[in-house]
């Protein structure tokens, strides 16, 4: 596996090895001792999937303390634009973001840790997304930021038209309404 750290602390790219040959293909998703080398240690408690069509964006999206979460999360069918917004408030690199494309193709998987609001919108006809998180969900803390704030300026790739999203992340407060609780 390969980790790539990122400009904004605590995100990191990880690349499995694909091993492929005429049977197909085969790679290791996670490795508990690779990832805690160098991410540290980190107990993930729950593994979900979601899957969503075209133009479907999910976020952005957090839970409060002391539920927060952190987030292993890849794209098993399909391609998506995954994003996370750095909502730590003493962090240097507060409200800005990291994107990635993760896709059935690239295999790529993207560690998210607590302090940062979640989101991806499916670039293909379909997607399939999958990720891991270290701490329980509960209605209660759910929370998030409108996806679309210009003060983030997040470059989704796709006009506003485009895009379906939930009713629920429509009435998410602006970037600049928000009150980090990290």
């Amino acid at each position: 596996m390969k980790f790539s750290k990122v400009v904004i602390d605590g995100i990191v790219v990880i690349e499995p090895t694909v091993f492929v040959d005429k049977r197909g293909s085969f790679l290791e998703s996670y490795n508990k001792n690779e990832f805690e080398k160098v991410i540290g240690k980190v107990s993930f408690i729950q593994d979900n999937e979601s899957r969503s069509s075209k133009g479907v964006l999910r976020g952005l999206h957090y839970q409060t303390p002391p539920f927060a979460q952190a987030k292993l999360v890849r794209c098993i069918e399909g391609e998506v634009l995954d994003i996370a917004v750095d909502i730590r408030k003493s962090s240097p690199t507060y409200g800005l973001y990291h994107s990635e494309v993760l896709s059935c193709e690239n295999k790529k998987q993207l560690f998210i840790p607590r302090g940062f609001a979640h989101g991806f919108l499916v670039l293909s006809d379909s997607a399939t997304f999958a990720y891991k998180v270290d701490n329980a969900y509960t209605k209660d803390n759910e929370a998030g930021i409108q996806w679309n704030d210009k003060q983030l300026g997040i470059k989704w790739g796709v006009k506003e038209s485009e895009i379906l999203i939930s009713d629920k992340d429509v009435q998410l407060p602006l970037f600049s309404k928000f009150k980090s609780p990290f």
